[in-house]
């Protein structure tokens, strides 16, 4: 029995230092694609996880406010530093891309700090929503002090239309708004107020609404 439970002990201890191991892996960062993506020494491209830094211009597609501010943020914090990556349920994105969140060698937090400096938002995933808190809260710090795009929301009078499932908000217009199930709308009179409460916009509609 004493054997047994050592031998226990052992097979935990083994596989825990293993996991421990895996957990700090480091990888360089070859070239910083966008606010919110990656390119790794390997080769991998890695999607930050719970954020979305505006576009840059890319197929004929012009690019949106603070789109190049988000990115030069991005470089400064990570290009050919060591960078730890941390993953959840849904690994690759449609673009194959990695999904994860972002750790310096100093314990910076890549993606809270795109978001707590005002160069994204918040973008709630119900398959990665770890850090959904910690992002949330970095946003709405970064909105508070009106930093980076928060200092220059336009607003419009108009109503915009939430989904509490998907975290996601529309124009009252849009299609996709429309569906929403009555059970599941909740009605914003400011994008502003979406934005706090961690509801991101419907790309379609509400980003082209300027």
């Amino acid at each position: 029995m004493k054997k047994f439970i050592f031998f226990t002990f052992i097979l935990f201890f083994i596989l825990l230092s293993g996991r421990q191991s895996c957990a700090q892996e480091w990888f360089e960062v070859k070239w910083v694609f966008d606010g919110d993506t990656i390119v790794l020494k390997d080769g991998r491209r890695v999607r930050y996880i719970g954020i979305n830094a505006p576009e840059i211009d890319h197929d004929n597609q012009k690019a949106e406010p603070f789109g190049y501010k988000a990115t030069g943020f991005n470089k400064r914090l990570v290009l050919s530093k060591k960078v730890r990556l941390e993953f959840d349920k849904q690994r690759h994105d449609r673009y194959k891309r990695l999904l994860a969140y972002v750790f310096l060698e100093d314990g910076t937090f890549v993606n809270a700090a795109l978001a707590g400096q005002g160069y994204a938002y918040f973008l709630h995933y119900k398959s990665n929503a770890r850090y959904d808190d910690v992002l949330l809260k970095s946003q709405q710090d970064a909105m508070s002090a009106k930093k980076g795009m928060w200092n220059s929301l336009e607003e419009k009078e108009t109503v915009y239309v939430g989904n509490k499932r998907s975290k996601r908000f529309h124009l009252e217009t849009c299609p996709i708004g429309k569906k929403i199930a009555g059970k599941n709308r909740r009605i914003f009179s400011k994008k502003w107020d979406a934005f706090w409460q961690g509801y991101a916009p419907c790309k379609k509609c509400v980003l082209q609404d300027r």
